[in-house]
């Protein structure tokens, strides 16, 4: 199932969760921008998913009771997760504190009540680093990835030297306080691992790399060179 399919089968469900009654096919495809076969065609997949979805076309649907048979985790599961929320929470950027909140939001709605609890759990901290200005995007970074866009940016090395950088975005490296972008520098025609509070300005381009960004990473990471030699390169 592609995963723009699976986020419409989600916000499906979350729609009719809203509306919590009879909801007639046309207004489920309006709210969704997508055809009325497409919600037919939905639901059906849901209800063979266990969604307890009950209506028929010309009628309507309606979600009486519990959506899906629960997730199950172990409490080393749910701690695991937790932790990992609380680091992206603390050493990422602004999207990915919401989309992580999100996600622990929508794991909590689904799970029974005794693993819910484990959601709360305190037995873990994870202290926040103070993290250097910077005038990149992290969200638009990740963006310009997922599309394979290229980047224009101005850059400051260590030694002080300035200079444009048009770069091909494959990577995020998030070590202590510190955020890196490694990817394709085109003046170099090698892969470079940029500081991101030493990047002056930054341009995302509409200009596609080539090639595909896992090969890229996969290539990067034969070259047999530790990330952490090539650090703010110049």
């Amino acid at each position: 199932m592609s995963v723009s399919r699976s986020h419409r089968l989600f916000d499906l469900m979350q729609v009719l969760r809203r509306h919590r009654g009879t909801v007639p096919g046309l207004t489920l495809a309006r709210e969704l921008g997508v055809s009325l076969r497409t919600i037919r065609r939905d639901i059906v997949t849901l209800q063979a998913m266990g969604a307890d979805i009950d209506g028929e076309p010309g009628v309507g649907y309606i979600l009486p009771g519990f959506l899906l048979p629960p997730l199950s985790f172990t409490e080393e599961e749910i701690q695991a997760l937790v932790a990992g929320a609380q680091w992206v929470s603390r050493h990422t950027d602004d999207a990915l504190v919401h989309a992580v909140q999100n996600a622990l939001a929508k794991i909590g709605g689904v799970l029974p009540p005794d693993l819910r609890r484990g959601l709360d759990d305190n037995t873990f901290f994870v202290g926040r680093s103070e993290r250097g200005s910077s005038v990149v995007d992290l969200a638009q970074v990740r963006r310009a990835m997922r599309e394979q866009r290229k980047i224009s940016i101005t850059h400051k090395d260590r030694s002080g030297a300035v200079s444009e950088r048009t770069i091909w975005p494959i990577m995020l490296g998030f070590i202590d306080s510190q955020r890196f972008i490694a990817g394709w520098c085109e003046l170099k025609g090698d892969f470079r691992i940029f500081q991101a509070d030493h990047v002056m300005t930054v341009r995302f381009l509409d200009d596609h790399y080539p090639g595909n960004r896992r090969q890229l990473v996969k290539e990067w990471r034969a070259q047999e060179q530790h990330p952490c030699k090539q650090r703010d390169c110049g």
